[in-house]
């Protein structure tokens, strides 16, 4: 296990920040809950006041579910037409897959692209924007450093 800490974090996001600075996206919707934390950062970053969320659920703390639910998909403006979708991570790649067919299909109009701070190369989704290679499980300040 790795722990990642907030100056990692932040040291990061920052570089995630300049990779998707030329798509320019006018949305960021974040995954529920890993990608909530960076979402905002990255809405606040690149100056963006649009930011949605969704929820899935595989994993029950470290063990992976047999399926993926998807709730509370998103409602978008008429005028958007490049959304940044956000996750923390693309382990397995199922989370970023069903969300990624499941927005495109329901928005053929939007372009959508994604981001993680980690990617695992058996993934089987790549993000179009990612900054660190998984090799082992992460343990996130988010997840660690606020506990009772």
């Amino acid at each position: 296990m790795k722990y990642y800490a907030y100056e990692n974090f932040r040291d990061d996001t920052k570089a995630l920040i300049k990779q998707i600075d030329e798509f320019n996206p006018q949305a960021v919707v974040g995954i529920a809950r890993g990608g909530l934390t960076l979402a905002h950062c990255i809405a606040e970053g690149i100056g963006l006041r649009e930011v949605q969320t969704l929820r899935t659920e595989l994993y029950d703390d470290t063990k992976k579910r047999e399926c993926i639910s998807v709730f509370n998909m998103c409602d978008f403006e008429k005028d958007i037409k490049r959304i940044l979708v956000v996750d923390d991570i693309a382990d397995s790649g199922d989370t970023l897959d069903a969300v990624m067919k499941d927005l495109k299909a329901k928005n053929l109009e939007i372009e959508f692209k994604s981001a993680t701070l980690f990617y695992k190369k058996t993934s089987i989704y790549k993000p179009d924007f990612w900054i660190n290679e998984a090799t082992e499980w992460i343990e996130f300040f988010w997840e660690k450093d606020f506990l009772k």
